[in-house]
């Protein structure tokens, strides 16, 4: 997920990012704001050029292991008799870029995730300003997320609730339709009409999370200024993998707790196997992430967890309000 490459940044706002060995034929800008050749954390920047000044990008000359041109970008702009231009070499800090000239910070890149991760990464530089430790500042912009996500999440574990106690009534429509798949969806959807329900409702959420979780994964990925970041106790660089596996497992276990929480409406079993056993593929795939990303995860389950045992109760003290509302009333 790391890009290695090229930059050029124009005065219209325009990004042309050309990754090592991708690099295809010529192509020559104007009214370029600066040019760096960059890695992970580190960037080779040059800027402040005249508008006019011609900027080109070009495959180099090297070679891959193979004998082949191995098909790098190569930045450069044309020399005049008298040119002047500022430089910086060293990590993509924020701070510092933005110290130095404000446009510098436009350097800092997160591929197709940079109109969601850039606002994220000021909004955790401000909560790392207060808290003083990047992972807190990592806890609280969860915190803020859930916050704002708030509505559509309590709405679709509402509508997931609803749908659970609709299953009963939902199988006596399918048994009662089985031969008549059109009339069946029609007695469905009246039935989730006539009751709020909604069938995507719980997946809304989820969508909506699926960018913020990338665009968290390339901050945490590219920022320099989480390499080396300590949290507390074991975790003391939150841009590298848990070393003791404790965060993954954590999350792991949050995720599977979650899962035993929430209603679910699965008719074909292969399914519901998988999902079963989702926290143990999710577990495995984040023991190599960043402990940064982890945590962010780990703690977002917990959300998750407290919010959906607050639907839960809220619906079981519904339910034994109705059934004492009808013993009242037999009597």
């Amino acid at each position: 997920m790391t890009v290695v490459g090229a930059m050029v940044y124009t005065d219209d706002d325009l990004v042309t990012i050309v990754e090592d060995g991708d690099s295809e034929g010529r192509k020559t800008f104007t009214g370029v704001e600066l040019i760096s050749a960059f890695d992970q954390y580190n960037a080779s920047i040059m800027y402040g050029f005249t508008k006019d000044t011609n900027i080109v990008v070009q495959p180099s000359s090297e070679r891959d292991s193979d004998g082949d041109l191995a098909k790098n970008p190569n930045v450069s702009f044309e020399g005049m008799q008298s040119i002047s231009f500022n430089g910086y070499i060293g990590q993509k800090d924020y701070k510092t870029l933005d110290a130095i000239n404000p446009i510098l910070t436009n350097a800092i890149e997160y591929g197709w995730f940079t109109f969601a991760s850039q606002p994220l990464f000021e909004l955790l530089l401000w909560l790392h300003g207060i808290f003083g430790n990047w992972g807190w500042a990592i806890i609280a912009l969860t915190f803020i997320i859930r916050i704002i996500l708030y509505p559509l999440t309590y709405k679709g574990m509402v509508s997931m609730q609803k749908i659970k106690e609709l299953a009963p009534k939902l199988k006596e429509i399918k048994e009662k339709h089985s031969k008549d798949p059109q009339r069946m969806n029609a007695a469905t959807m009246d039935m989730y009409k006539k009751h709020g329900a909604n069938p995507l409702g719980g997946c809304l959420p989820m969508l909506l999370q699926i960018p913020v979780f990338f665009a968290i994964y390339r901050v945490l990925l590219n920022a320099p200024e989480l390499q080396g970041a300590p949290w507390m106790l074991w975790v003391t660089d939150l841009s590298r993998m848990d070393p003791y596996y404790v965060l993954p497992i954590l999350m792991g276990a949050s995720m599977y707790l979650q899962q035993r929480m929430t209603p679910n409406n699965f008719t074909d079993p292969l399914q519901e196997k998988i999902f079963k056993y989702l926290p143990v593929i999710f577990t495995f795939f984040f023991v190599t992430f960043p402990s940064g990303l982890v945590l962010y995860w780990f703690v977002n389950n917990l959300f998750s967890i407290a919010q959906q045992f607050i639907v839960n109760q809220q619906f079981a003290n519904a339910k034994d309000a109705k059934a004492t509302l009808e013993n009242t009333n037999e009597k």
